[in-house]
């Protein structure tokens, strides 16, 4: 079986036996290359029958090839039942987790499938928002990411139409545009069933079509591209790069910002995202067409988000204004970097001994819990040094 996107491109794969059972399939993510799913692959994991991941330049009807990344549970993939725990997140290529899920979400409804559960460990604001590209939770919720966290919601299948506009160009549609990747970088719509998404990369609707543009603190500061509605490319945008310097910022920031991370984690997460970002340093400096670049040993924060700051700080004067504004922007860097933190975080969960990881998933790891007192404090101080920085 085929599947083919309204372009003629070829989106999936999947070679069944003739009981009708899932042999292998292959997806395609927005980069153009290829995850590939080989049902009952292992024994090996904490959940015991596990199906695994492989990626690779082009899909393959033969023998498995490329790169075996990682195994979730052994779905029945004539009857799913429900969305399996994923061992290493942070080994899949950007894109992928949510292609897979968007491959279960489609045979699922197609069985008549109404909800599926998630019952495995780190229910986390990435799974959360990842799911919500493919699936509906129900019942509805005033803060379904803590009704998430807690096991108490059920997602309905909602699969998106994956369309591959160009090489560099993919679009994800769901009644509009939800998602667009072009030349490796994602833009989201800031609203996904009711739940408010940090998109600093952001998808809206303007009166000449669907614009993929860079935001930050509530300020649209460059356009990238213009589509049209149905997600073909009307324009690209050209920006001139930035020639701001690289400056270091106080530790203090970058404390403030990882404690914020931390403080919206699942606890047993958050002292592992502590540990992990002692690695990093931060600084202001040119980013094209992002936010935020993340490299060995340091974090940069594009330079138009402290000119963002400057701007809104200089319309206000009182004291509880301008606080309010530092901790928006502790909040959206603590957004901008929580991905990468929080995947490195779970790398060193499952880094650890084996039988060292029920114990770190219940809280009582070997760093040791900070209250939520005391990441409160690092906040606080890190909203002053950044007035201060911004201000000099």
């Amino acid at each position: 079986m085929q599947v083919i996107d309204r372009r003629g491109t070829l989106v999936a794969m999947l070679h069944r036996s003739a009981t009708g059972s899932l042999d292998s399939a292959w997806v395609r993510i927005p980069d153009g290359s290829w995850l590939g799913i080989e049902p009952r692959a292992t024994r090996e994991a904490p959940w015991g029958l596990s199906d695994r991941l492989w990626h690779a330049a082009e899909p393959s009807s033969s023998a498995w090839h490329g790169t075996p990344l990682t195994v979730f549970e052994a779905l029945d993939w004539t009857k799913i039942d429900r969305i399996p725990a994923l061992r290493e997140p942070a080994r899949l290529p950007r894109g992928g987790g949510t292609a897979v899920l968007n491959l279960i979400a489609a045979l699922a409804a197609e069985q008549g499938a109404r909800r599926l559960a998630y019952r495995g460990p780190y229910p986390t604001e990435q799974l959360f928002l990842a799911l919500l590209e493919a699936f509906r939770y129900e019942p509805a919720s005033p803060e379904p990411l803590a009704a998430f966290m807690r096991g108490r919601l059920e997602w309905r299948p909602a699969p998106s139409e994956r369309v591959f506009v160009a090489d560099d160009l993919y679009v994800q549609l769901r009644e509009r545009i939800e998602k667009v990747v072009w030349r490796g970088v994602a833009y989201y719509r800031p609203d996904w069933q009711g739940v408010a998404r940090h998109c600093p990369r952001r998808i809206v609707d303007a009166p000449d079509g669907v614009r993929c543009a860079l935001w930050a603190l509530a300020l649209r500061l460059e356009d990238h591209l213009l589509l049209h509605p149905n997600g073909d490319l009307a324009t690209i945008f050209t920006n001139e790069p930035s020639t701001a310097p690289i400056r270091l910022l106080p530790p203090g920031i970058w404390s403030g910002v990882v404690a914020a991370v931390a403080a919206g984690c699942a606890e047993p997460l958050a002292p592992f995202v502590e540990s992990v970002a002692g690695a990093f340093s931060l600084e202001w400096g040119p980013v094209a067409r992002d936010l935020v670049q993340i490299g060995r040993g340091r974090v940069r924060i594009s330079e138009r988000m402290r000119e963002a700051l400057a701007g809104r700080l200089a319309t206000v004067s009182a004291r509880a204004d301008r606080a309010a504004l530092g901790l928006a922007a502790i909040a959206e860097m603590a957004a901008l970097v929580g991905d990468e933190l929080r995947g490195r975080a779970q790398a060193a969960i499952l880094g650890l001994p084996p039988a060292a990881q029920p114990a770190a998933l219940a809280g009582a790891g070997r760093l040791g819990p900070r209250g939520g007192a005391a990441r409160a404090r690092d906040i606080a101080l890190a909203v002053d040094a950044l007035l201060a920085e911004v201000a000099a």
